[in-house]
């Protein structure tokens, strides 16, 4: 008799998993459309541009479809709202996904310091290069200040808890 309810709790928890399932998709489909919206209103908010960068390079290790279309969708996102340089982030982790993620292969073992190491690397990539754009266009797309380290240090913080 025991056993057989603990089926049922099985069944009843994948049922739930299953429902839940649906609804993760739209919390996710509804934060990639509205949050760069309301970033472009609300300065203090993050922008994330380091975790979804990471989001996108583990999308592509991994081979995950889902998260590299995530990932792409939200940084066009970005970039469109707040009128930085169309596909920059998108080429910028492509280049350190060439050029600087395979260095990080001594850090494998540990679990919080490749994805760390990995933000700060992008954010600060992300960040000179905008930088070095803006030098040689003579633009001025984003300005350094205390809310880019804010968003920095809640960047590194999304990605230590996923």
């Amino acid at each position: 008799m025991k056993w057989h309810w603990s089926i049922n709790c099985l069944n009843m928890n994948f049922n739930l998993f299953s429902i839940s399932k649906p609804f993760l998709w739209l919390f996710i489909l509804l934060f990639v459309i509205f949050y760069p919206m309301l970033i472009s209103i609300y300065v203090f908010l993050p922008l994330f541009i380091g975790a979804t960068s990471y989001v996108l390079i583990q999308g592509i290790e991994r081979g995950s479809l889902s998260a590299i279309l995530v990932a792409i969708v939200y940084m066009i996102n970005l970039e469109v709202n707040l009128t930085l340089p169309l596909f920059f982030t998108l080429i910028v982790t492509l280049l350190f996904y060439v050029g600087i993620y395979p260095s990080l292969t001594h850090f494998r073992k540990c679990r919080v310091c490749t994805p760390l190491l990995s933000v700060i690397l992008l954010d600060l990539c992300y960040l000179g290069s905008l930088f070095a754009f803006d030098f040689i266009f003579q633009t001025q797309s984003i300005v350094l200040d205390t809310i880019l380290l804010y968003s920095l240090i809640v960047d590194m913080l999304i990605v230590v808890i996923l």
